[in-house]
């Protein structure tokens, strides 16, 4: 029996490369280690050099910094507010500084850092929650979000974006990206009791100490509020040192873990780049999975699951906006909440949360809860089937619905560590149940997609669907991104199986 033609894919001629221009200012604070036999820290010693240069000098070095930075980040004076302000309680406080004295303490606690100035890859695409304005009927064209995984300098990568406009064509219009990026601001948010408790448990942190800090504490609580309860266990000498700082280091390593990450309203999406804050993730946010996830009652949040990783372990992360300039970001629970490539289906099935995963690092499994942010339950849904994939398998992003099922787009690690794309299709009703793959892969590295700095990879965090067209962005060889488009109906029609 001769096995079905594979579709035809169509690469655009759209090509993006890291850009080593785009920079944010970060906060440059050096160790805290003290220098005997004074027993200053280093930014005491550094505030002190300051202090002591001369007003007319200090003038000239504040100059030449505006002059030289200030069109380079906007509201740069805030920025070096800012950053003074993270060094200010170093300060005698009965001693005026002076405004311009501030921005010079700020710049020299500050450094620019090339978001993307060592690599661009991993996309997701996802429809824009702001469809307003286009010129055709509505279906006929989209705006669209493609977040990006950015790297810089010590490979630390962070989550970054394009926009665009999709026609009824399928041709892809990208917005110009905005000259300046920025961080935004970080915020604690409300903690969820139980969840709190249930990852102080899988952290191996679950003692008496962790116990006397949590009970006292409302359902939901403030950073204040936890930080309060954890003065009191310094009054019950019965608590052993070691395991009293091991645990409170533990229980605020996790509290840091979930912020909120917030960008001026005047920013474009392309400026706001989400970059590591949490201690979980202080190496790096990797492989963002986008979705648009659609309630029961219509209402839509977009999720993300990301990698977190710590420079030794990889934990997986969540993401939810519905704006894009406002991200509350925090951990997934659970005991099978562990390992990379974790996907959200973009609604409930049977009134549960559906989640992709590969929790073994080898094989595909499906994850059910009730709680988003809580995972316990899974199922092994594939192994290695095909040559080209026998190293391991994984997802290339959220399940996309169709009217024949569940559109998942896989990756695949053959001879060589060659990654490449794949597809299969699930049932709608029953998840569990493969309908439908392809025996060949979808996609494999084009002869200028090889080389990079991971050679011989191609992968996706998410693809999106236009009209009758599945709109897939990738990665190549983890050094740059192309887009590629196929027919949903030729993909579907190519796989195998019963599809019935």
């Amino acid at each position: 029996m001769t096995p079905p033609r594979l579709p035809t894919v169509i690469r655009t001629t759209h090509r993006f490369t890291p850009d080593p221009r785009r920079v944010v200012a970060k906060p440059h604070l050096p160790g805290e280690e003290h220098y005997a036999p004074c027993t200053k820290s280093r930014v005491r010693v550094i505030l002190e050099r300051i202090l002591a240069i001369p007003d007319d000098e200090a003038s000239g070095i504040v100059a030449e910094v505006l002059s030289g930075f200030s069109h380079r980040h906007r509201e740069f004076t805030r920025v070096l507010g800012h950053h003074f302000d993270l060094v200010s309680h170093h300060l005698d406080p009965h001693v005026a500084i002076s405004e311009e004295r501030r921005m010079l303490i700020g710049a020299y606690f500050t450094l620019e850092y090339a978001i993307e100035g060592a690599a661009l890859f991993n996309p997701s695409m996802v429809p824009s929650p702001d469809q307003s304005g286009l010129p055709s009927a509505p279906g006929l064209e989209q705006r669209f979000i493609m977040s990006v995984r950015t790297v810089g300098e010590g490979h630390i990568s962070s989550i970054g974006f394009r926009t665009g406009i999709i026609d009824e064509r399928c041709n892809l219009t990208f917005d110009q990206v905005s000259n300046y990026a920025t961080l935004g601001t970080r915020e604690t948010p409300l903690y969820d009791k139980a969840l709190f408790v249930a990852k102080i448990g899988e952290l191996e942190a679950s003692n008496e100490i962790s116990t006397a800090v949590l009970e006292p504490l409302p359902a939901r609580f403030t950073f204040a509020e936890l930080n309060a309860s954890l003065k009191t266990i310094d009054a019950i000498p019965a608590f052993a040192p070691v395991i009293s700082f091991e645990t409170t280091r533990i229980i605020h390593m996790l509290a840091s873990s979930n912020y909120i990450a917030s960008y001026p309203r005047e920013s474009s999406i392309s400026e706001r780049v989400i970059f590591p804050a949490g201690p979980l993730e202080n190496q790096g946010m990797e492989d963002a999975r986008f979705v648009r996830f659609v309630h029961d009652d219509r209402s839509v949040v977009y999720y993300a699951t990301y990698t977190a990783f710590d420079g030794v372990e990889v934990l997986p992360q969540l993401i939810d906006t519905t704006d894009f300039l406002s991200f509350r970001i925090g951990t997934l629970n659970g005991v099978e909440a562990r390992n990379k490539g974790m996907a959200l289906f973009p609604r409930l099935i049977d009134g549960k949360y559906c989640m992709l995963s590969r929790s073994d690092r080898e094989n595909l499994y499906l994850m059910r809860s009730d709680n988003v942010r809580l995972w316990n339950e899974t199922t092994l849904l594939q192994t290695p089937q095909q040559a080209w994939e026998f190293i391991q398998i994984g997802n290339c992003g959220s399940p996309i619905e169709t009217d024949a099922g569940w559109l998942v787009l896989t990756h695949g690690v053959g001879p060589m560590r060659r990654y490449a794309l794949g597809a299969m299709l699930l049932d709608l009703e029953n998840p569990q149940r493969i309908i439908g793959q392809l025996r060949q892969p979808l996609m494999v590295p084009e002869p200028d997609e090889r080389e990079g700095y991971v050679p011989n990879v191609l992968y996706s965090c998410g693809s999106m669907v236009h009209r009758d067209h599945l709109v897939i962005p990738y990665g190549f060889s983890d050094s740059g991104i192309r887009i590629a488009l196929v027919r949903i109906s030729e993909l579907i029609e190519a796989m195998e199986g019963d599809q019935r």
